[in-house]
């Protein structure tokens, strides 16, 4: 299938020509960090927001909020996983060549690729991932967000992709992780419930600050008072047991005497 348009006439060819024809007249390391960015970097350091993410969650005083907040975090790279799935058909059925295969003068700074361009996995995956973190942690994902858009454009830069090749990806890994979500959540958030129950490996899933028979959950509240209740009515029966026998023995020394 032919697929989008591909005529010079088309908006986004002129767009495709304008951020790639930053690349004739950058300099040399300019273009050697858009390459890594595009390629790996802005990949990596969404990798790293996971993380830091999933760290930020399971650190708060509530178990089931935090186990809420970390399936969210789990689900983001599951999110990707499934939206690169679904993009397969996409590409095939679409077939769009890549630009430097339409057109010439785009400076493909990334040689070789042969494969179909409309979706753009990198986009794609992305946005899944910053999505994903958006459900988890709001200024998480704001900072996934702009890493996305990032790295889209940094494909258009390196002659990659169209601009609605990201777009398409963009578009994609946040239907994904939207759309998915409360099924993933559903499924997701009794298993971290369960996890943070555990004496082993419940702090993947829930480690409040300071020690963790310190940090109290609103559901273990009752229970405890109760039970701190239960010790002071047993601390005053042995005081006042202490006290009727110190009376009983001063009694028995008077009528000695």
């Amino acid at each position: 299938m032919a697929g989008l348009e591909t005529t010079g006439s088309n908006p986004d060819v002129g767009l495709l020509y304008d951020i790639n024809g930053l690349a004739a007249t950058a300099p040399d390391w300019v273009d050697r960090v858009v390459l890594f960015a595009g390629e790996y970097g802005l990949i990596l350091a969404l990798v790293l927001l996971t993380l830091w993410t999933w760290w930020r969650v399971r650190r708060t005083a509530c178990r089931e909020e935090a186990a809420g907040a970390v399936a969210a975090v789990v689900w983001a790279p599951l999110a990707a996983g499934i939206a690169l799935l679904v993009n397969i058909p996409i590409r095939g059925f679409v077939g769009r060549p890549r630009p430097a295969q339409q057109h010439r003068g785009v400076e493909e700074l990334l040689a070789g690729r042969t494969d179909f361009s409309f979706v753009s996995d990198h986009a794609t995956l992305a946005m899944a991932l910053a999505v994903g973190l958006f459900i988890a942690h709001r200024r998480a994902g704001l900072a996934g967000i702009a890493l996305a858009a990032l790295l889209g454009f940094s494909r258009v830069y390196l002659g990659v992709h169209y601009p609605t090749d990201v777009i398409g990806g963009l578009a994609l890994g946040t239907a994904v992780a939207l759309l998915l979500s409360p099924l993933a959540s559903a499924l997701l958030t009794p298993l971290t419930k369960l996890i943070a129950r555990s004496a082993t490996v419940g702090r993947l899933v829930w480690s409040p600050k300071g020690t963790r028979d310190e940090a109290v959950s609103v559901e273990d509240e009752p229970g405890q008072e109760q039970a701190q209740g239960r010790e002071r009515q047993q601390e005053d029966g042995v005081r006042q047991e202490s006290g009727a026998v110190g009376v009983s023995r001063r009694r028995d020394r008077d009528l000695a005497a």
